[in-house]
C-alpha cells in the first residue's frame, strides 16, 4: 500500500485466483482510492458477476457500519487480457478497499490470497473452486482466506498452509485487528468411504460378474446387451464398489473437478472413485463440458472413476463421438473464441443397450414383427470406431424366476476388490498404469498365445487398436490369475468378449 501526501492516491494489492479447467490462475486485485467525482469503477475484463460485486461490497460494507469515502475508486484485476468471472472476487475486492481505506493493515493482509462471495449483510457464502484456490496460494507461498463451509475443503490443499475461513466479512476485520481471533481450521480428517450397491446382491449371472472383474482388473470398457430387465444397469451400478480406491494424486485431481463444479459437499475429497449415468437426453456441452462458461461435462466429472450410459443408442450420435477423443486421451480440450479450456477426462467407460428398440429380438412371444431388420437399424446408431474402443462386450441374459429365486447369493463386493487390488498392483509394478493404458509391447506372450491372437486378428479382421485391446484384455486375464506371462487360454477367454 502507498500513501504520500494528502491528494497522493492510496493503492492496495491483494491476491485471488481466476479458473482455467481446474488450475487456478494468479489474479492480483488492485483497489486505488484518488480524489476525485465519487465514482466505484472496475476494470480488467470482468463479466457480468464480477462487475455486480460493486453493490455487494458496497452493501456489505453499510452492514458493517461503514460507508465509503466519497472519492473515486478504482478495481483493476491485474492481468487485464485474462478473462475473470464468478463471485469469488467479492471478498478480495472488500478486502482490498477495507486495506485502502486505512481500516486493515497492508502486512497482515499481504500475506493471504482470498476467494468468497459477499451478501448483502456481509455474510460470506461458498464458491466454487476452493481446493484449486488453496493449492495455488500454496504454490505462491500465501494462507488462503475462504469462507466457513469450506474451510475444510481447503486445508487438503496443504496441511501447513495457513487458512482463515470466517462466516463474516467483520470476523475478518475483528482478526486482522487483534479484536476476535479467528479459530484455526483442523486438520482434514478421513471419513468412511461409501462402497455402494454389493456385488453380493446379484445372482446368477457368471459371465456378466467375469466381465465385470476383468474391466475392473484393467479399467477397459464395456458393453453390455439384453433385454429389458435382464440386470445391466444393476451390474453398473456395482463396478465402482470392485474398484481400488483412488490414490492421493487422483483423489486431489478427481476433487479438483468437482470443486469448480460446485460438487464438493462438507469438504469432503472424493477417495472412491466416481459413478456418473447422464440420461440419454443430454446435450453434448453436458457431455464432454462447455457452455457460456466452459464448465466440465460427464466425461470429466467421472474422471479416475466410471462413466455410464445406459440405453446406448438412444444418445445422440455427436454426443457419442466426441467420446473417442476422451477414450484415447484422457483429457478433452474445450475450444472458445475467447479461451481454450483442457480438463481431465480419464474414465472407464461402461455403455448397456437392448437388441433392438423394443427390446425383445431373438423372443418369438414378444419381439417386433420387424425382427432381424430392427435389431441391425439399432444398432447401427453406433459407429463401427466407437465399438471398436469397447475392450469387453457382453451378453446379459435374463434369469428365469426359478434361477432368481432358488440362485445363491454370488460373492460380495469386498472379495471381488481383493483380487481387483492386487492384479492392479501388479500392473502399476510392471508397468506404471493400468492395463487399459499399457503398451501392448510391455507384455510378455507364450507362443501359443501369440499365434491364435494373430490368427484371430486376421480371421475376424481387427483393426490394430482392436488387436491392442484384445492384447489389454489378456493381459488382464493373466494379471487376475497371477501369471507373469499371457497365456493361449487368457486369449481366448479375452476373444470370447470381442464383439463378432
Amino acid at each position: 500500500m502507498t500513501t504520500s501526501g494528502q491528494n497522493t492516491p492510496t493503492l492496495a494489492r491483494i491476491q485471488s485466483f481466476a479458473f482455467s479447467g481446474i488450475e487456478a490462475v494468479p489474479v492480483t486485485v488492485e483497489v486505488q482510492v484518488s480524489t476525485g467525482l465519487p465514482a466505484f469503477l472496475l476494470v480488467g475484463m470482468a463479466d457480468k458477476s464480477v462487475g455486480e460485486a460493486r453493490e455487494r461490497v458496497r452493501a456489505a460494507l453499510t452492514a458493517m457500519g461503514l460507508a465509503l469515502p466519497p472519492k473515486r475508486i478504482l478495481v483493476n484485476l491485474v492481468p487485464a487480457d485474462l478473462a475473470k468471472e464468478g463471485a469469488h472476487f467479492d471478498l478480495p475486492i472488500a478486502l482490498g478497499l477495507l486495506v485502502a481505506m486505512g481500516i486493515l493493515p497492508f502486512e497482515a493482509v499481504s500475506a493471504y490470497a482470498a476467494v468468497g462471495e459477499l451478501s448483502l449483510d456481509g455474510r460470506i457464502n461458498p464458491v466454487n473452486g476452493v481446493l484449486s484456490a488453496a493449492l495455488g496460494a500454496a504454490a505462491h507461498s500465501l494462507g488462503l482466506i475462504c469462507p466457513a463451509l469450506q474451510g475444510r475443503e481447503a486445508r487438503w490443499g496443504n496441511p501447513d498452509q495457513d487458512i482463515l475461513a470466517p462466516d463474516t466479512l467483520l470476523g475478518v476485520v475483528s482478526h486482522f485487528r487483534g479484536e476476535q481471533v479467528l479459530t484455526p481450521v483442523p486438520a482434514a480428517e478421513g471419513y468412511t468411504p461409501d462402497y455402494g450397491p454389493d456385488l453380493a446382491d446379484v445372482k446368477g449371472m457368471a459371465l456378466g460378474r467375469r466381465a465385470l472383474e476383468i474391466a475392473a482388473a484393467g479399467g477397459h470398457s464395456v458393453l453390455m446387451s439384453g433385454p429389458p430387465g435382464a440386470g445391466k444397469s444393476m451390474l453398473a451400478c456395482r463396478l465402482p464398489g470392485i474398484l481400488p480406491d483412488l490414490t492421493t494424486e487422483e483423489m486431489l485431481e478427481t476433487s479438483r473437478i468437482h470443486s469448480v463444479s460446485g460438487l464438493l459437499k462438507d469438504g469432503r475429497l472424493t477417495i472412491r472413485p466416481p459413478y456418473r449415468a447422464p440420461h440419454h437426453s443430454a446435450s453434448l456441452p453436458a457431455m464432454v463440458g462447455g457452455g457460456a462458461k466452459a464448465r466440465p461435462g460427464e466425461v470429466s466429472l467421472a474422471h479416475n472413476g466410471v462413466l455410464f450410459l445406459d440405453e446406448l443408442p438412444e444418445f445422440s450420435r455427436s454426443c457419442l463421438e466426441a467420446l473417442r477423443q476422451p477414450i484415447e486421451t484422457g483429457s478433452i480440450s474445450i475450444a472458445r473464441a475467447a479461451q481454450h479450456t483442457t480438463y481431465p477426462a480419464r474414465f472407464q467407460f461402461i455403455a448397456a443397450m437392448n437388441p433392438c428398440r423394443c427390446g425383445y429380438l431373438g423372443d418369438p412371444e414378444r419381439s417386433c414383427r420387424k425382427a432381424p431388420r430392427c435389431g441391425e437399424d439399432y444398432s447401427a446408431k453406433i459407429s463401427g470406431p466407437m465399438m471398436d474402443r469397447m475392450d469387453l462386450c457382453v451378453q446379459i441374459d435374463p434369469l428365469s424366476p426359478i434361477e432368481i429365486s432358488r440362485s445363491p447369493r454370488g460373492e460380495d463386493s469386498a472379495t471381488v476388490r481383493a483380487r481387483v487390488e492386487k492384479a492392479r498392483d501388479r500392473q502399476i509394478t510392471r508397468q506404471n498404469v493400468c492395463n487399459a493404458q499399457a503398451s501392448p509391447d510391455l507384455f510378455v506372450m507364450d507362443d501359443d498365445a501369440r499365434s491364435l491372437a494373430e490368427q484371430a486378428a486376421e480371421k475376424l479382421r481387427l483393426s490394430n487398436r482392436g488387436l491392442t485391446r484384445l492384447m489389454r484384455v489378456s493381459r488382464t486375464i493373466a494379471d487376475l490369475e497371477g501369471t507373469q506371462q499371457i497365456q493361449r487360454h487368457h486369449v481366448a477367454e479375452a476373444l470370447g468378449f470381442r464383439r463378432r
